[in-house]
């Protein structure tokens, strides 16, 4: 069971559901309750159907697609081609449909029922509401694609009994017309995650996969139930309702009457649970789980006075204090959920029959057991338990269960409880279903788990378990599903899984090791009954073992993201019964074998992202079966022809990124026969190309074309938006030659509403930049040469949250309307913008500012709330003026603040010492003045800045003495970090860098991406004067450090050469005096120095890095001497001894010199012990 508040309640409301659905909507049709052949109802001639509902059938089937184009993740081959459909034939005879005698001598259809079917659609067609006749419609667990349901519509079908649209593929608003259905008896609008119905075992439930609904919503929920009296059943789960869970229940209770289902989970209801709904006596089910929305609060005592209640689920409800002591007024509760209550205590409930109870969940809370209960659970078949409650006495109160199939254990973590539920196993003899949930398996396993017998189902989820627990898991020898998803552990396979010889799936997953550790043992080729092998990031390593080709029943082999290594085995793409493999992100090399393609079942292969060489074999490009082939991110070489792949049955082919050279040969023959209709995918970045491929024109869905990286000139074709203007588009032409765009206006005519990503980035275009009709998530047009917008541009904002403008050369305002859109990351830099900022700019939903290089001018925006999201605000390099905003300190994810280069009068910010997560603050440039004070916040006592890592105060007006506490803060510098992550932003699925500009070893630089490891301090060019403080030689991790043209005296502190990391320092044109610090020479990155125009004096130090430092570095101080100054040393000139004996890096000095020069470490030893006794 995932750790999360939906767990398996929507598997219980699914059993609920299809009892009372499919029982009543047998009564409402007059047809039998089971089955989709028992609809066709069998009558003699010359009674008919009426010819209009006919052909308003066949016009919904003209709708429906039957199999797979990989247009939507959701869509799956049906069941049926629904083959009795057929022009001139009796539609009453027709598969899901059911007539009733009617006066006017035709048979009428009062009954649809497509459920289960898994058919393909883009939303129900509207000719389905001339079916006036309907009483019943079940369109569950089909595919409608995502769009809205009819806002019209449903009205018209005024007789209509029982309406079944769960897990269909449907969003939108429920429409107010289901208000006018005053015969509805059931109401199922929910989404059930899996279907049970169709799974064969336990084991299958995993791999059942229906369409859900996406973010359906009833606005108006009082107004829809106020004329449904005679419904019984309504269910709304992950159905997001905005009224109160009071008002909810009030209407119900006022409305509804003889309600006896009520399931309303993961609704989104909050507020609390009124006792209005003891008014519905019939009451048998009762589903609330998943609103954790709901007020906190104590068990509603009424709940267990419904003398009818069958099903009662709580689950994540934030239920707290004490459950009462009272008893469950019913005789026949069959399902109590509690689960995901971590504040609920007490002791078991009581029951006026345990022997009744089927379903118990109690995981997750805080109920106990306490000896005197007495159990007698008889019939219990599921049974959700926390670890905590395991004991030797509650396992022997509930018995040897022999009702129990399914077991949910979570949270076990003791030896102790471990062993007392092992040794209860022992009785449980009929266990099918067996799933651990973050526990603690690393303990041994004792081997008599291989007791039961009848176990079918094991899952382990985010626990953490060894190979040992694995070993021990091969005993239980008849397991025909074993599941493990780790979290934070890894482990190898043991040899003895070969002993499993009854599995048919085996899925091992997420168990990451950056480090090899271990390979696929060949034991598993003796699992001969194994249909699906999943072992997915796991770190294992080696070759991918020869005796899988023994595995004839395998259809799916998945095992990407691990360390393999090795030639791919030709004899996988032989697998009889294969037809998925997927190896992609591994290490696999050399080149992929020719192999016999006419025996290959194959229809998906995923070799991405290994080093796979030479030429694409020609059996891969012509297998029979072949849908999905992603090589991309290899060493593959040699030329594609993309004539010989179209006029298959392809639906994505990823090539991008190897040594290709894809074309589209001239001779193609251009017959209906070669044209790619079902391709929905297209990946060929950086493929040689020079002109887009033509016949993808006449691929009818396509939702992912990547062209990117190529060669490609001239205007982009109109047909890019003409063909495929109604599907989701993921698009990218960047970096290529276009000069152009086919258009007959500025507004790209796209007009799906779920367009996703746009992206002319790197081209050549020119002048007023097109908008695309609907909005796309992720628009980027940066690095071309456009220079207007559309002045009501914002307009067709209304869905991105990503917009990259940046090196262009657009110029004009940024008006206050660009604060309507949902923007996310809003990235102008390097434009000729100017004017003010739009002070609503801060408000909103923006996490990532970046305006640098632009005009504006004016203060920055002071309207910031607190739980401001901005991650990054960067103008460097414009006019803004004025003080900082104190309210950028309610930026708490503040992690870049960029002011650098503009006209901005104030003193130090000390007060954004508090964000604890700013990593970059550059002010540089400015006309900040006054000392860098040192000011603490109790609150943030010792983390004061403490994530900063580059600080640029350089060419300010900032004066004083330097606080040595202020440096002791800077934690992220004061720890070794060696990692050189890239600092980045996860926004809508899109990584977005920084970028800035710093003086880096005396020059500027800049970085198109801000790693961990680049540290820097630069605080040249001000007034500031005193010592430089020691604790700077604390910060182990900085590289840079400039402190040039300040008024600094006194020393150079020698604890600077604890800085171990430091590749530049600069501390000219102060006035400081003394010799230069023998430490600094262990200094051994140090590549930049410049110590000149100072006032120092004494040898310059002769070892390691020193000896590679031009005169400039030491320049305009006159009492240095020795190389590389012309000035030679005289006696006054050494070193004291003084300054060599509080050298504690003296001795390494010395060391290190004669190691160099040859002498043997006896002797350098030697050197050693005399100066350790001086």
């Amino acid at each position: 069971m995932a750790s999360s508040c939906i767990g398996w309640t929507p598997l219980l409301l699914c059993l609920v559901q299809l009892l009372h659905f499919h029982t009543h909507a047998a009564s409402a049709s007059g047809v039998h309750p089971h089955g989709h052949a028992n609809l066709t109802r069998h009558h003699s001639a010359p009674w008919l159907c009426r010819p209009d509902q006919a052909n308003t059938l066949l016009t919904l089937k003209q709708s429906f697609s039957f199999h797979p184009n990989g247009r939507f993740p959701y869509d799956l081959e049906s069941t049926t081609t629904l083959p009795s459909w057929k022009p001139g034939t009796d539609c009453c005879l027709w598969e899901g449909v059911g007539c009733s005698n009617s006066s006017s001598g035709h048979h009428v259809v009062t009954a649809l029922d497509l459920s289960g079917f898994r058919l393909n659609s883009d939303g129900i067609h509207p000719v389905l509401f001339n079916l006036t006749s309907l009483r019943m419609l079940d369109l569950s667990m089909n595919n409608f694609r995502g769009y809205d349901i009819p806002s019209v519509g449903l009205e018209r079908l005024v007789l209509l009994r029982h309406l079944n649209l769960s897990s269909s593929g449907i969003s939108g608003q429920v429409p107010i017309g289901i208000s006018k259905l005053t015969n509805l008896i059931s109401l199922d609008i929910s989404y059930r995650s899996n279907d049970i119905e169709d799974a064969e075992d336990d084991y299958d439930i995993d791999a059942i996969s229906v369409a859900p609904n996406y973010g359906l919503s009833v606005p108006y929920f009082l107004n829809i139930v106020a004329n449904l009296s005679n419904l019984t059943e309504l269910y709304l789960d992950l159905v997001s309702i905005s009224s109160s869970v009071q008002d909810c229940f009030k209407a119900l209770a006022k409305s509804v009457p003889h309600l006896r289902v009520l399931s309303l989970g993961y609704c989104d209801l909050q507020g609390n649970i009124d006792s209005s709904l003891s008014r519905l006596k019939s009451l048998a089910v009762i589903n609330l789980s998943g609103n954790d929305g709901i007020t906190p609060g104590p068990f509603p005592e009424f709940l267990m006075n419904f003398p009818n209640l069958r099903v009662l689920q709580l689950s994540c409800i934030n239920l707290q204090g004490w459950f009462p002591r009272g008893t469950f007024l019913s005789k026949n509760l069959r399902v109590l959920d509690l689960s995901w209550n971590p504040d609920l205590s007490g002791h078991l409930p009581n029951f006026s029959n345990a022997a009744s109870l089927e379903t118990l969940w109690i995981d997750w809370t805080n109920i106990t057991y306490v000896k005197s209960s007495y159990c007698g659970f008889k019939a219990l078949t599921e049974l959700s338990i926390d670890g905590k409650i395991i004991s030797t006495d509650f396992l022997y109160a509930f018995g040897m269960l022999a009702s129990l199939r399914r077991l949910f254990v979570t949270q076990l973590d003791s030896p102790r409880q471990l062993e007392s539920l092992f040794s209860w196993f022992g009785g449980i003899k009929n266990l099918r279903s067996l799933e651990f949930d973050s526990c603690d398996l690393s303990m041994t396993i004792p081997s008599s788990i291989g007791n039961l017998k009848n176990l079918t189902s094991l899952v382990i989820s985010e626990s953490n378990l060894t190979t040992q627990t694995l070993s021990s898991i091969t005993n239980i020898i008849d397991l025909k599903f074993l599941k493990i998803e780790c979290y934070d552990s890894f482990f190898a396979i043991p040899s003895a899984i070969g002993n499993m010889t009854n599995l048919e799936r085996l899925h091992i997953l997420n168990c990451w090791s950056s480090r090899p550790i271990g390979p696929i043992p060949h034991e598993v080729g003796a699992l001969k009954k194994l249909e699906s092998l999943v072992l997915h990031s796991m770190g294992l390593s080696g070759r991918i073992p020869s005796t899988i080709a023994n595995l004839t029943q395998l259809t799916e082999l998945r095992l990407h993201g691990n360390h393999l290594s090795g030639e791919i085995p030709t004899s996988l793409f032989t697998l009889p019964a294969l037809g998925y493999l997927d190896l992609s992100e591994n290490q696999l090399s050399g080149p992929i074998n020719e192999f016999d393609a006419a025996s290959s079942c194959l229809k998906s292969v995923y070799l991405e992202m290994n080093n796979l060489t030479r030429q694409i074999p020609q059996s891969l490009l012509v297998l029979p079966n072949l849908k999905d082939l992603n090589i991309e991110g290899n060493n593959l070489m040699g030329s594609v022809d993309l004539a010989s792949l179209w006029g298959k049955n392809l639906t994505s082919l990823f090539l991008s990124y190897n040594k290709l050279t894809v074309i589209e040969g001239e001779g193609i023959n251009n017959s209906l026969s070669t044209y790619p209709y079902q391709l929905v995918e297209l990946g060929l970045a950086s493929c040689n190309m020079i002109k887009i491929p033509k016949l993808i024109m006449h691929a009818k869905h396509m939702s992912y074309l990547d062209l990117s990286s190529n060669k490609i000139s001239g205007d982009i074709p109109s047909w890019i938006w003409e063909r495929w203007n109604y599907d989701p588009m993921w698009i990218s032409l960047a970096d290529n030659m276009f000069t152009g765009m086919e258009l007959n206006s500025y507004v790209v005519p796209f007009s799906n509403t779920v367009y996703y990503s746009f992206n002319l980035s790197s081209n050549r275009l020119q002048g007023l930049i097109p908008m695309p009709y609907s909005s796309a998530e992720i628009l980027d047009y940066s690095n071309n040469s456009f220079s207007s917008l559309l002045p009501n541009f914002t307009l067709y904002l209304s869905s991105t949250a990503y917009l990259m403008l940046s090196h262009n050369n657009i110029s004009g305002y940024l008006p206050r309307s660009i604060c309507h859109s949902p923007l996310e990351v809003l990235d102008l830099s390097y434009n000729n913008f100017s004017g003010l900022l739009p002070r609503c700019l801060m408000e909103n939903s923006l996490s990532i500012i970046n305006l640098r290089e632009n005009q504006f001018k004016g203060m920055l925006p002071s309207n910031i709330s607190i739980g401001c999201p901005i991650q990054t605000i960067n103008l460097n390099g414009n006019k803004m003026e004025g003080q900082l905003p104190r309210t950028l300190s309610k930026c708490t994810d503040l992690e870049v603040l960029d002011l650098g280069r503009n006209q901005i009068t104030d003193t130090f910010p000390s007060w954004l010492g508090g964000l604890l997560n700013l990593r970059v603050l550059i002010l540089r440039s400015n006309k900040f003045h006054g000392s860098i004070g040192h000011l603490e916040d109790e609150k943030y006592r010792g983390r004061h800045f403490s994530s900063l890592q580059i600080i640029d105060l350089a060419s300010n007006n900032f004066s004083g003495k330097l606080h040595p506490q202020w440096f002791e803060n800077l934690k992220s510098m004061r720890q070794d970090n060696n990692s050189g992550d890239i600092i980045y932003h996860s926004n809508i699925g899109v990584l977005y860098q920084d970028s800035i500009t710093i003086s880096y070893k005396g020059f500027t630089m800049s970085f198109e991406r801000i790693l961990t490891t680049l540290t820097s301090i630069d605080l040249s060019d001000n007034a500031l004067e005193g010592s430089v403080p020691m604790s700077i030689g604390n910060l182990v991790s900085l590289h840079v450090l400039n402190m040039s043209h300040n008024a600094f005296t006194g020393e150079i502190p020698p604890q600077l050469g604890s800085i171990i990391a430091l590749e530049s320092l600069d501390l000219s044109s102060n006035m400081l005096s003394g010799e230069i610090p023998q430490e600094l020479t262990d200094l051994t990155f140090l590549s930049i120095l410049n110590l000149s125009n100072n006032q120092l004096d004494g040898r310059i130090p002769q070892s390691r890095q020193f000896e590679t430092f031009h005169e400039s570095s030491f320049d305009g101080n006159a009492g240095l001497c020795g190389p590389p100054l012309s000035k030679k040393c005289g006696p006054s000139d050494i070193p004291s001894e003084t300054h060599l004996k509080n050298s504690s890096h003296g001795v390494d000095v010395v060391l290190f010199l004669f190691v160099g020069v040859g002498f043997g470490v006896g002797f350098a030893a030697a050197i050693l012990l005399r100066w350790g006794k001086s």
